[in-house]
């Protein structure tokens, strides 16, 4: 049945992904790339960007930093310049620095506000003209403990939870203008981000022990699963959909 394969529900609509080089972001890249669309991965680091678009011949590499001054701009420009639309970003960029009330840097913080926060509030502002002339979508990528306590990463918590609430306001705001805005929010998931922050292995084991005891699914997560929420969640079937937050999560959330 046509209806049980990757079908091309996204051919030929271009998309923009930060943090595409690993985990959520390479895996949003490569579904939205093999349903047809025209892919910019963005990221810090040109190798592992490489790296998702290894046998992707429509996934395209800007690699950057989102936080510099005046990049969101640049990078809707160029996209702009390319492609001469945007219809789809994938906010997914993000970075954890854990440390519990005491122990927190003005580096630390102001870190993880850049590149959780800020850069997604930026990006979405640069990109505005072009997604209203698509009619198009912007996706924030939050996490389910968002909704709930997460001693010791309070502050990689609280921007997750700030980017839900953006959402929520702005598919109020942009409704009017053929904008939705939507959100995923992941729960343990088969990344790199633990490696990101600096943890030793034994760290990131009781971690991943600590997530599984509260995942009634009784699993991890696999980057491909919360692609595939994204992708149906930007896709035109989903067009009376927006200012939700969609857990994918193994039930995390509700436990």
């Amino acid at each position: 049945m046509a209806g049980m394969n990757s079908i091309a529900t996204q051919s030929n609509r271009v998309v923009a992904v930060t943090g595409a080089g690993t985990g959520i972001g390479r895996a949003t890249a490569r579904a939205f790339a093999a349903q047809g669309a025209h892919v910019v991965a963005i990221g810090r680091r040109s190798e592992p960007l490489k790296e998702t678009a290894a046998g992707y011949n429509r996934i395209t590499l800007l690699p950057t930093d989102i936080t510099a001054e005046g990049e969101p701009e640049r990078i809707v420009q160029a996209v702009a310049e390319t492609y001469g639309r945007l219809d789809v970003l994938v906010n997914n960029a993000g970075i954890v620095r854990s440390g519990a009330l005491g122990t927190l840097t003005p580096d630390s913080i102001t870190a993880q506000l850049a590149t959780n926060l800020v850069a997604p509030i930026l990006l979405a502002q640069a990109a505005l003209p072009l997604l209203e002339t698509s009619g198009g979508v912007i996706v924030n990528v939050s996490t389910s403990v968002g909704q709930r306590a997460w001693p010791g990463s309070s502050v990689y918590a609280a921007t997750k939870t700030a980017l839900e609430l953006l959402t929520r306001s702005w598919a109020v705001e942009l409704a009017p203008r053929g904008i939705r805005v939507v959100a995923v929010a992941p729960g343990a998931i088969d990344t790199p981000i633990g490696e990101h922050q600096g943890l030793t292995p034994e760290r990131r084991a009781a971690v991943r022990q600590w997530q599984l005891a509260r995942t009634p699914l009784g699993r991890i997560g696999r980057p491909e699963e919360v692609a595939w929420a994204i992708t149906q969640l930007t896709a035109p079937a989903a067009s009376f959909v927006t200012g939700v937050v969609l857990p994918v999560d193994g039930g995390a959330v509700v436990a």
